[in-house]
């Protein structure tokens, strides 16, 4: 006999009694905790108690305890931005991401004067280098072209449609360097930082500033989102806008040698200059960590040609990404423990991401690899090896 399915008017009031069986006296506090929650599904249980004193007299004027609570516990939103553990908090971190680069970009909201609209405004791509070619999904107009149609070497004829689990995975595994994307990730946000020098650097030296003068003329300003690419590499959108320093730190408009066009040739040549000496491995020479290729598109209301990208679209498109992490790429969500190395394929995790995890748990035994010890790739294997923040705004807003 086949069973069926519950119906929904059967279970309502079994789950009522027990929720007034075992929330004690206040069924209607417990509903009220529940409301605040506003659909977070992983609550965080909060026991203990608070007490607000009088500086002065040492007069006890407020004590709580989660005591009086239903189950002696406090209900509170996890505030995970992870839209994998929490479409909830993930989606109010995404609608705050969204009005703080919005915000930034066209000024009159959060204390930023409306004049930044004017302000030179791009949105940087800055991704990493190859470590094997892998196969190529839709390009960004959804057009779906031939993989890797290669007479010699690897290759692939097929045309690789969107949510096909191929995609990003190497052509060749055997031949792919696990060790160096697994290094690049956990350096990914030393590369940023070194980038945020060099752009500075350049853009005093292309005006003919030293660093100092180009420091009182000429405020950077930027917020950057990570994005793991299908291949489980991490590659970084940022928004970059000029301002001028005003004589009380206020946001004033930038000196005219600082346009849109300056600071698109030295996001390009800041990105191509940077050079980071990787660690070695087994006696070998120090690897060379640089970035890949690097797109720079400006950001205008309206664009004569097209290329010029609305505010509303990059602060969604930047926004979009804030809530999502190394998931997207075939991994996990969650730290990797050693009894999962033997079972990361039963955990729905892709062949591709499965090395990788290995590779940073391999490179992580501080005992073999003693000069990778400050990467604790151990903690980040299940991150493929990349440690730094998501998100980051640097005075934007």
């Amino acid at each position: 006999m086949t069973e069926q399915p519950a119906h929904i008017g059967d279970l309502i009031g079994p789950v009522i009694r027990d929720l007034a069986q075992y929330s004690g006296r206040d069924l209607n506090r417990w509903l009220r905790q529940v409301d605040r929650l506003r659909g977070c599904s992983d609550p965080i249980r909060v026991t203990g108690e608070v007490s607000t004193l009088d500086s002065i007299t040492g007069e006890i004027l407020h004590r709580y305890s989660t005591q009086g609570e239903p189950h002696g516990q406090l209900l509170v939103r996890c505030g995970n931005r992870r839209a994998s553990r929490c479409p909830a908090c993930a989606e109010t971190y995404r609608a705050d991401t969204f009005h703080l680069i919005r915000a930034g970009l066209l000024g009159g909201d959060k204390g930023v004067p409306a004049t930044v609209s004017t302000h030179p405004r791009v949105l940087a791509t800055l991704t990493a280098p190859s470590f094997g070619p892998v196969h190529r999904g839709p390009d960004k107009h959804g057009q779906a072209d031939v993989c890797h149609p290669r007479r010699n070497g690897p290759s692939c004829f097929e045309r690789h449609v969107s949510g096909d689990r191929r995609i990003g995975q190497p052509l060749v595994p055997d031949t792919y360097d696990y060790t160096g994307h697994v290094l690049w990730n956990a350096h990914a946000g030393a590369l940023w930082h070194r980038f945020g020098i060099y752009l500075r650097r350049h853009l005093g030296t292309t005006a003919g500033l030293t660093r100092a003068e180009f420091s009182r003329q000429v405020r950077l300003s930027f917020a950057k989102v990570a994005e793991y690419q299908a291949r489980g590499i991490v590659h970084f959108h940022a928004v970059v806008r000029l301002d001028g320093r005003a004589s009380e730190g206020e946001i004033d408009a930038p000196p005219a040698w600082a346009t849109v066009e300056l600071l698109s040739e030295t996001i390009e040549s800041a990105a191509k200059a940077v050079r980071l000496d990787g660690p070695g491995l087994d006696g070998e020479d120090s690897q060379e960590l640089r970035w890949g290729t690097v797109d720079v598109r400006r950001i205008e209301s309206t664009g004569p040609d097209g290329s010029a990208l609305p505010e509303a679209a990059v602060a969604g498109y930047v926004a979009k990404y804030a809530t999502k992490a190394a998931e997207t790429s075939g991994t996990l969500d969650r730290r990797v423990k050693r009894s999962d190395l033997a079972r990361l394929e039963q955990q729905g995790v892709t062949e591709h991401a499965a090395r990788l995890i290995r590779t940073a748990w391999l490179l992580g035994d501080t005992e073999a690899y003693p000069n990778l010890a400050p990467l604790r790739l151990r903690q980040w294997a299940h991150m493929l090896g990349f440690r730094g923040h998501f998100s980051d705004l640097a005075r934007f807003s």
